[in-house]
């Protein structure tokens, strides 16, 4: 007998004898497995049932607390999502979990001195994303699944040499369900692979942004990354609703700086570049709200010379308006910036906050 996910293609057919647990079923190893209602569910190494449906709980007892409470909580599960609970969401080692990712160093190398924010960690519904194209990785993303656009991306920069400027948009399977493979794929053929699975729930879809107003504002910027770095770049869970005139004028010239500081003084330069959500607008598509348009975007570097050590920081802030305008600051000063929008300690952005 085989366990096979209903709304699931052949190819992820579940090998292996099946029980019965409450709506699901359990096959004899920890493999994810079907229940009536279509919520994917998974069998823990102590017998228990984990629900992945509303998103990964990193432990047993998320998993128990929803079945016991399932009348009715529908709406509390799904906003919890994949919240980051620090002390079930990390690895051994003490380092942030990335969904879909057994080798968690390769996605730290974003990160100086492999510090991750604790910035939006606790954003309800927030993933950490190892964002990986063509079979490697190229940068992080902790994306709100809730508002459908990210909290920060972060990455290394890296002199582009042209070419690369994608015509698709990407979007993250493991977003749609966690046990499809963690690599982004074209939306349009993701969803011709899947004809009756609906890809977004938890994320942003091209359409969404189709004659919106708004530009697909890139977060991680193509502009600070060689090919195939450059073409990741292009993934809906990297972008958010921007302004078109901020988003080609003022946001586009403070990108070209960096760049040009990058270029001159810096061996390596670490950047994060996130968004705020507004408290209530966004792109409304037949009458469901479907991604948020953020307040503002910002961004921080951390440059360094060839034995690591920091040389230059700094921070840009901009109205996601037709104010066209970047202030430019301190990471301090951005840190004195995101509190007004945190009821939690801000924290450093960079290991010792980029002081040499």
């Amino acid at each position: 007998m085989t366990c096979q996910l209903p709304h699931l293609p052949d190819r992820l057919r579940l090998p292996g004898p099946c029980q019965p647990i409450g709506e699901g079923l359990r096959t004899a190893g920890p493999e994810v497995v079907a229940v009536a209602t279509r919520r994917p569910v998974c069998m823990v190494a102590d017998g228990g049932v984990m629900d992945y449906s509303n998103g990964m709980e990193g432990g047993m007892e998320g998993g128990r607390e929803r079945g016991k409470d399932r009348e009715g909580g529908e709406e509390d599960r799904r906003k919890q999502g994949w919240q980051d609970e620090d002390e079930r969401r990390r690895d051994r080692m003490g380092r942030p979990f990335f969904l879909g990712v057994q080798d968690v160093p390769e996605c730290m190398t974003y990160f100086y001195k492999a510090k991750v924010p604790e910035w939006g960690a606790s954003t309800p519904g927030a993933a950490r994303l190892c964002q990986r194209f063509v079979n490697r990785f190229h940068f992080a993303t902790l994306y709100d699944t809730n508002h459908r656009i990210a909290v920060y991306s972060a990455y290394q920069f890296k002199p582009s040499s042209g070419g690369g400027r994608e015509k698709r948009w990407f979007v993250e399977p493991q977003l749609v369900n966690e046990s499809w493979q963690g690599e982004m794929k074209d939306g349009y053929w993701l969803g011709k692979d899947y004809p009756g699975v609906y890809l977004g729930e938890k994320q942003a879809l091209n359409e969404d942004y189709t004659n919106s107003g708004f530009d697909r504002g890139h977060l991680n910027p193509n502009g600070h990354h060689p090919v195939p770095s450059r073409n990741a770049t292009f993934t809906l869970t990297n972008v958010v609703p921007q302004n078109p005139k901020m988003n080609q004028d003022a946001w586009r010239i403070h990108e070209s700086e960096l760049t040009n500081l990058f270029n001159e003084k810096c061996s390596k330069a670490y950047v994060l570049v996130g968004a705020i959500p507004s408290a209530d607008n966004w792109i409304i598509k037949n009458n469901v709200k479907r991604v948020n348009i953020p307040d503002y975007v910002w961004n921080a570097y951390c440059c360094v010379d060839n034995n690591d050590r920091p040389i230059q920081s700094g921070a840009g802030t901009a109205r996601n308006t037709e104010e066209n305008y970047v202030v430019k600051r301190s990471l301090d000063e951005l840190g004195v910036f995101l509190q007004e929008f945190s009821n939690e300690p801000v924290g450093e952005l960079f290991y010792n906050n980029c002081r040499a």
